[in-house]
């Protein structure tokens, strides 16, 4: 604020008394109050020339007079100076408030004061000078109060925020809008201690009471507090009802409702909310459409989300890096990586420049597909533009080299990581111990595990499971019992997959009593069984031809609400239907369909095998059939079951139409075995052009190694000779 400079005192207050002499320079702001002549004087300078009782002396009339005049701001300015002198000499501060409010007894001063300890941090002091203004009788300014308020939030001091706003409610100053609304983000945002939705709710009750009239923060700050809590339908009604009022809001309201929507899965009443911003003349912005692309990405509902980002560029918001970045990682995810790269050019095209993490979505995207060659393009890309890459990135790579089978080059990553200081994340370590595992140096694998560990990698039951598929292959499973105890002792809590992996070792190798032995012990440490540790221990006891055991345990797997699945299902009617029980065998096929779990192919050719058997050939045919309606197709063993089957019984016809459709349909190859009962075949109906053609059809396709087939041509030709 600049002044007219005049030759005399534009005030008659008398000023406080000094025993300094003033400068000249001090003199001529004192008479003409002229800013641009008062900041040139800086009290590190002052002190370096004048001393520093002195200066503090002559810097405090300075302040005072311009607080007598009013200007607020040039005080804190002043202050401000001193301040920073003080902090960085390291004197106590607290003397500052002495020598500035024991010569004159000024509301500027002490609300300048609290204003400049609370910017620099110095929360105490900044409280002091509010309790010293109490004691001296100063009525503060509320703005400085809620400075100092705002100030004790962001610095989480609960305690000292609660007993500032007790005493203004209570002494004064009388707090305003903004307090209350200080004091609504305070108990709404959940930062230090969870969020106190009741308090906030009592905050939005004393504005009312007090007269006050909450504004568009106020308003926002109580909504998202509700939405944190989980309280959208509050949320959602306090907005209808706020509109119907004419009350002040905006898209961020509506963003809080929809966000928190978002977050718990609710994306349909998501998309009524923001539909409902629009009708009510609020515009959404690029945060709104970004939150809910975001929330049909996490959903995998990626169309919907494209659909979103497509509404948002028509309404002429322009998507940021944010927006395109959600949408890429949607598609990759999916495994849609073409359409992420769409994604990714169009952003490029429109002016958005990829970052670091853009990059680092598509390279994943192209990854997790196992196209290596298209994620080193833009790994080579993105290195050019000089992104650094991340432990997350070489984690990538080492991912999509293990799914390609890639197992050197996922170790060559692994090591340049080791080199650059990173180490991969759980899922990527378990990777490079897996490949070890493969290899015959096992120690090597166990001493990397250890590092792993040393170096804050936290290892899952996968990782641990490496290690007892290793030891399996190995047929010792006794051995791998011993590493459940070293998961506990390094609290890691074995789990479902680690048993299965042990039930089916002993499973493999007949040993019921310990699989069983397994399988009681998953049940006493509490850990819930899936369909496959069910399915491994059926196996077993149909193997062992205990089939009402094994039925016992899939009812057991049904009442513990694991739904069998077509494997399990399959299991037991091949079951059946090897022991002859087709009765059983044929519930079971009924209840699958039932379910809703469809029979597949081996499920059929259980049945139709076994029809088979007992010379129902036409019956065999009829299940064939009907399992082609209903969208099942057989494979090489059914159709080498089928033709070998009606060959035996004369049936030609039907194995020869069965031949001919199989090579029309080209889902699946003669075989050897086919061709040989045929030829047979033919050769017993004395039909040698046919069975002749048939051999060197099968030879041609490199068929021949036969013998069988070989000497049945043969002989027909020696009979045909003599």
């Amino acid at each position: 604020m600049l002044q007219p400079e005049t030759e005399t005192p534009i005030f008659n207050t008398p000023l406080p008394k000094t025993t300094t002499k003033l400068p000249r320079l001090v003199s001529k702001v004192f008479k003409t109050l002229n800013w641009g002549v008062a900041r040139e004087i800086k009290f590190k300078g002052c002190v370096q020339i004048h001393g520093f009782e002195n200066s503090i002396n002559s810097f405090s009339i300075i302040i005072h007079t311009y607080a007598l005049a009013g200007m607020s701001w040039e005080v804190f300015i002043l202050i401000r100076d001193i301040v920073t002198f003080y902090k960085e000499e390291n004197r106590d501060a607290g003397e500052l408030v002495s020598l500035l409010l024991d010569v004159e007894k000024s509301n500027v001063v002490f609300d300048m004061l609290i204003k400049v300890f609370a910017s620099n941090s110095m929360l105490e002091h900044a409280n002091y000078v509010f309790v010293r203004a109490k004691d001296d009788g100063i009525e503060l300014n509320i703005m400085s109060c809620n400075f100092l308020l705002k100030c004790l939030v962001e610095d989480n001091r609960v305690d000292g925020v609660r007993l500032l706003f007790e005493v203004l409610i209570k002494f004064g100053p009388r707090p305003n809008i903004h307090t209350y609304t200080i004091m609504m983000n305070f108990f709404c945002r959940g930062v230090g201690c969870s969020v106190d939705i009741r308090r906030a709710s009592e905050i939005l009750g004393k504005i009312y009471m007090s007269g006050e009239t909450p504004n568009v923060v106020t308003y926002g700050t109580y909504i998202k507090g509700l939405c944190k809590v989980g309280l959208f339908g509050v949320a959602w009604r306090l907005i209808q009802n706020l509109c119907r009022k004419n009350q002040p809001l905006n898209n961020h309201c509506f963003n809080a409702v929809i966000y928190g929507l978002c977050q718990g899965g609710i994306l349909d009443e998501a998309s009524e909310v923001f539909k409902e911003m629009k009708n009510s003349g609020i515009l959404p912005d690029v945060y709104s459409y970004s939150i809910l692309i975001d929330g049909f990405c996490r959903k995998g509902r990626v169309d919907q989300a494209s659909e979103v980002f497509k509404e948002m560029r028509n309404s002429g918001i322009l998507p940021n890096i944010y927006s395109y970045s959600i949408l890429i990682d949607g598609f990759c995810k999916e495994g849609r990586v073409d359409k992420a790269l769409e994604v990714f050019e169009e952003m490029k095209n429109s002016g958005i420049l990829p970052d670091v993490y853009s990059y680092s979505i598509l390279i994943d995207g192209f990854c997790r597909k196992g196209d290596m060659d298209s994620a080193i393009k833009f790994w080579e890309e993105m290195t050019s533009n000089n992104f650094s890459p991340s432990a997350f990135n070489y984690c990538s790579l080492i991912k999509g080299y293990y799914k390609s089978k890639q197992f050197a080059n996922a170790l060559k990553e692994f090591r340049i990581m080791q080199k650059l200081g990173m180490w991969p994340d759980t899922i990527a370590c378990n990777h490079i111990l897996s490949i070890y595992c493969r290899k015959p140096d096992f120690n090597k694998a166990l001493a990397l595990s250890e590092k792993f560990q040393e170096n804050g990698v936290h290892f899952n039951p996968y990782s641990y499971n490496e290690f007892i598929h290793r030891i399996c292959r190995g047929s010792v499973p006794e051995k791998a019992l011993q590493l459940l105890p070293v998961m506990l002792k390094r609290n890691v809590l074995p789990d479902v997959v680690n048993y299965s992996t042990l039930i089916s070792c002993f499973a493999k190798r007949l040993n019921s009593e310990k699989a069983v032995m397994l399988f009681i012990k998953m049940t006493k440490v509490g850990i819930t069984f899936n369909v496959k540790t069910y399915t491994i221990l059926i196996n077993l006891f149909i193997s062992d031809c205990k089939m009402d055991v094994a039925y016992r345990l899939f009812k057991g797997m049904k009442e513990s609400r694991v739904y069998p699945d077509q494997i399990a299902y399959t299991s037991l009617v091949a079951g059946f239907c090897n022991t002859g029980e087709m009765t059983r065998a044929r519930a079971l096929f009924d209840e699958m369909s039932r379910e809703g779990c469809s029979p597949n192919v081996v499920t059929y050719t259980c049945f139709i095998n076994e029809y088979l058997k007992l010379n129902k050939n036409n019956q065999a045919h009829k299940l064939y059939e009907k399992m082609k309606e209903r969208g099942v197709y057989p494979d090489q063993i059914l159709y080498t079951m089928l033709i070998a089957a009606f060959c035996n019984t004369g049936e030609m016809n039907r194995a020869e139409a069965l031949f001919d459709e199989m090579k029309q349909e080209g889902r699946c190859t003669p075989n050897v075995v086919m061709y040989t009962c045929l030829i047979n075949s033919y050769i017993k109906l004395n039909k040698r052009d046919q069975a002749e053609k048939l051999y060197e059809e099968m030879r041609a396709k490199g068929l021949s190694r036969l013998c069988s087939s070989e000497g049945s041509v043969s002989e027909s030709w020696c009979n045909s000779w003599s």
